[in-house]
């Protein structure tokens, strides 16, 4: 019998690992879960040995596919360095998630700075909420995601913090004393309209949702509209027919981190990192403050 190790199973059964599961890893390579263990099949025939074994409504390695996996690493590493020196692209792709806000003013600077971090890998971007690309880090989806917060995961660095300043329409007037300022947000959950309202009852001042939107464009076309004042992050550039309000209280930066799917490698989580970081410290300097549109 004429037993081979294709190339195409091989990238299945590491992205099983790396992925934690079939669905995932059939998710990750744009292909369909029935493909991915057809792949398995094809190695455990190879091999003449069992490498996945059920395990309650998950699945595990044997012993035998524990070998394997780490011959498939070398195998598929010397594959594609063989390609590269023959100048053909190995189509590695590097999927990286921000929310809308972020995109405008962060993207472009990041683009170049991870193009010269990672030269072999194809860097493609999805923009979502904050909580569509948390579920895109889960399902494989997404190799990393700029969320706001703390890195309070093991699979979380923080690189920055966000300014944050308020805005309203120029011809806006706070309430009366005592009467509830209008707040113009993201809807929930967004940790830009939790960090509004916590500053505001901070200062002892009433408050109270007056308009949402799901988008940036909305926000900023609520607040233009005078409908409520809006806590943004905007890079120090004040979005067009809008002014400050250095009347209200200042609030606390948010902090920027980078989240990484299970079993991506820690290399490009900490390429990543590092490119961000870069973008928020330019050489020469000490470490700024980011600024990023908004928050969700």
């Amino acid at each position: 019998m004429n037993r081979i190790l294709d190339i195409a199973p091989l990238r299945s059964f590491v992205a099983v690992a790396d992925c934690g599961g079939f669905q995932r890893a059939a998710t990750a390579l744009y292909l369909s879960q029935g493909a991915v263990s057809q792949h398995v099949r094809r190695l455990e025939a190879a091999v003449g040995r069992p490498l996945v074994a059920r395990q309650g409504r998950g699945s595990r390695f044997t012993a035998a596919g524990e070998t394997l996996l780490l011959q498939a690493r070398r195998i598929l590493a010397l594959h594609d360095e063989v390609l590269r020196g023959f100048g053909i692209d190995t189509e590695q792709a590097l999927v990286i998630g921000s929310t809308e806000h972020a995109a405008a003013q962060l993207l472009p600077e990041l683009a170049g700075a991870l193009a010269g971090t990672f030269p072999d890998w194809r860097v493609r971007f999805r923009i979502d909420r904050g909580a569509q690309l948390r579920t895109g880090l889960a399902d494989g989806r997404i190799d990393l995601a700029l969320l706001f917060g703390p890195a309070d995961d093991p699979d979380a660095l923080t690189v920055g913090e966000l300014e944050l300043t308020w805005y309203s329409a120029p011809g806006w007037r706070p309430p009366r004393s005592g009467e509830p300022i209008p707040l113009v947000a993201f809807d929930a959950p967004c940790a830009l309209r939790t960090r509004a309202l916590d500053t505001l009852a901070g200062a002892d001042l009433p408050a109270e949702v007056g308009c949402e939107a799901p988008h940036l464009a909305g926000v900023q076309a609520a607040v233009q509209a005078g409908l409520g004042v809006g806590l943004m992050a905007t890079l120090g550039q004040t979005p067009q027919g809008l002014v400050t309000r250095d009347d209200l209280p200042p609030a606390l930066p948010l902090p920027l981190s980078v989240w990484s799917r299970r079993g991506l490698r820690p290399d490009l989580v900490e390429g990543a990192a590092e490119s961000l970081r870069r973008v928020l410290s330019p050489a020469g300097e000490a470490p700024r403050v980011l600024t990023a549109q908004g928050a969700s």
